[in-house]
């Protein structure tokens, strides 16, 4: 009879284990999908800020939800902002008037850790990218304003 309660502990070992792989694993990927929702969303804050504002490290910040740290190893180096003409080229012309039709802002280099007992990996994201018309940019006949 003792043989047979270290049979059932066994198995029982080895469909828990596999059990919890599998339910820590779908929490991973529900977590995965959060942090490309959030990634997708500083996107497209950070080009709507970019469209009404003067960039600087602050308002970079405004865009990564004025540094929340909503997502881990989020920061501003992930966060590239491209002023482009109509025809798609970077444009660095800022004063009244200029040719700047359209502002991309993209998230790039963000690297998940997915974290699953037993297994470790870190996760290469895509590039995140919101392109928005341009509006003020922060320039106005008077001068340059800036987001705080």
């Amino acid at each position: 009879m003792k043989r047979i309660r270290g049979v059932y502990a066994i198995e029982f070992s080895i469909v828990a284990s596999v059990f919890f792989l599998l339910l820590f694993s779908a929490i991973e990927v529900g977590r995965l999908l959060y942090t490309y929702n959030v990634l997708h969303e500083a996107a497209r804050r950070a080009a709507r800020i970019a469209v009404v504002c003067l960039i600087t490290d602050d308002t970079r910040t405004l865009g990564l939800f004025n540094g929340a740290s909503l997502v881990p190893n989020l920061g501003i180096g992930n966060l590239y902002i491209s002023y482009l003409d109509i025809d798609g080229t970077n444009s660095t012309d800022f004063t009244y008037g200029s040719d700047i039709r359209l502002v991309r802002a993209e998230i790039k280099n963000y690297q998940h850790q997915f974290i699953v007992p037993g297994l470790s990996l870190t996760l290469n994201s895509p590039t995140f990218s919101s392109t928005l018309p341009r509006e003020s940019l922060g320039v106005f006949k008077g001068g340059t304003t800036t987001c705080e």
